[in-house]
């Protein structure tokens, strides 16, 4: 076969996230997927990304205390599901910025008091559990604070229809009859 180029009369498409403008709004072709479409990017992206967490937990722990070591797999890991989940899982169509970034950090901080609470009474109940314990249980917990994630980042962080402002109803008062020369020298 021969190698592809590139037609000189077509001009490239410019990236949506090179331009530090402002994304256009998504046009009607590149409409934000429905719930389940949504769900189903949700749990790829997010399960393929807590999988390599749990994954990471158990080794980071290794070298410091398992909260401290939960603690900053889930920093790293929301940083990441934030912006696969504003490309690709609710389609914005542009990154996920600072507000965005901010507004996820609530449900992340659920799924971290989630995963560490289920890790703390795993180690109560068991002092030296195995490491497939160790991830079944994780996971879990993961899952569970997944469907939360979801729900709060597909209801208000990533909405794509927001409440439309009230409308500003200003009224024009007529115009005096008397001019300020005539009212400065009546006064």
């Amino acid at each position: 076969m021969e190698p592809q180029t590139a037609d000189p009369t077509k001009s490239p498409s410019p990236s949506r996230s090179s331009s530090p403008l402002p994304s256009p709004p998504l046009s009607p072709s590149q409409a934000a997927p429905g719930p389940l479409a949504s769900f189903v990017r949700f749990v790829v992206c997010g399960g393929g990304v807590g999988v390599l967490s749990s994954f990471a937990v158990p080794m980071v722990a290794m070298t410091m205390p398992w909260a401290v070591a939960n603690a900053v797999i889930t920093v790293v890991s929301t940083l990441l599901c934030t912006e696969l989940h504003a490309l690709f899982t609710f389609g914005t169509g542009r990154r996920a910025g600072l507000r965005r970034h901010l507004q996820s950090s609530g449900s992340a901080a659920a799924a971290y008091a989630m995963t560490s609470a289920a890790m703390f009474l795993l180690h109560t109940a068991q002092s030296a559990p195995t490491l497939l314990t160790e991830q079944a249980v994780y996971l879990t917990a993961s899952a569970m604070a997944g469907v939360g994630r979801f729900l709060v980042l597909r209801l208000y962080v990533f909405t794509t229809t927001r409440a439309p402002h009230p409308a500003i109803h200003r009224t024009t008062l007529p115009r005096p009859l008397l001019s300020r020369q005539a009212v400065s020298t009546a006064c």
